[in-house]
């Protein structure tokens, strides 16, 4: 990777832990409105770009992404001669992702296009949500259409959102989800929970774009990927790692 001078770049001001390394990987729970690996302004605060300063080590390649504006756990390779075997733990999708997120305590509403199935009817949740989400280059938002179905997302309700005394922990009208991704689309959990009509809270995308300041880091999306577990290419051991990111 070529190195380039930013000139106007906000500081990012949250820690980068790196919950496991061996000689071949690096795990860190990143935080929100870190970038996983430079794009547009975004360069020196990346998580990459800090694991290469912190380690000395420019071969240092991520093994998969997530949103900038996503906390949670992400894979690093840190040996280049096993950078196509993790890379394909992921593209081949024998990986198991669960997230989290902050949504509305609200009935939900029938989306435009696409299924909903319930798993275990007559309980709205959990439920299997499928349609076709495309994203376009340039285009802020990605958007669901008629077509061959190629996003599934299982949703689950999540667990806590009380206190001791019985107020909601997050405020009024809002509770946790738990999100089993089945395919990896771009924006594809905000999209389909934002097609439940249930928006993730602090998204600035869905169900409208909102502009921010990049230096205003006053409301996180609410969307933590919380646990990651594979079996490990090398190794052939089973490995799980368990963001500490916490909700709201």
């Amino acid at each position: 990777m070529h190195h380039r001078f930013v000139t106007v770049e906000p500081d990012i001001p949250f820690e980068l832990p790196v919950v496991y390394e061996d000689a071949g990987i690096i795990v860190v729970d990143k935080p929100h409105f870190l970038a996983t690996t430079p794009r547009g302004m975004w360069y020196r605060q990346t998580a990459l770009m800090r694991l290469r300063e912190i380690y000395g080590d420019d071969s240092i390649t991520p093994a998969h992404r997530l949103d900038r504006l996503t906390a949670g756990i992400v894979v690093f390779v840190r040996d280049p001669a096993l950078r196509g075997a993790y890379q394909m733990l992921f593209q081949e999708r024998r990986t198991s992702k669960t997230y989290e997120c902050l949504a509305p305590c609200a009935p939900i509403v029938r989306p435009r296009y696409g299924t909903i199935e319930r798993l275990e009817p007559p309980r709205i949740f959990p439920l299997r949500r499928r349609s076709r989400i495309v994203k376009r280059r340039g285009v802020l938002q990605a958007y669901e259409e008629p077509g061959e179905v190629n996003a599934e997302t299982v949703i689950e309700l999540g667990a806590g959102g009380m206190a001791i005394d019985g107020t909601p922990t997050w405020g009024s009208g809002v509770r946790a989800y738990t999100l089993h991704p089945r395919t990896g689309k771009t924006h594809q959990l905000r999209v389909h929970m934002n097609s439940l009509g249930l928006p993730i809270r602090g998204d600035d995308f869905y169900p409208r774009v909102e502009q921010r300041a990049y230096d205003d880091f006053s409301q996180p999306l609410e969307l933590v990927a919380r646990r990651l577990s594979f079996i490990d290419p090398v190794s052939g051991e089973p490995c799980e790692f368990i963001s500490r990111v916490p909700l709201g």
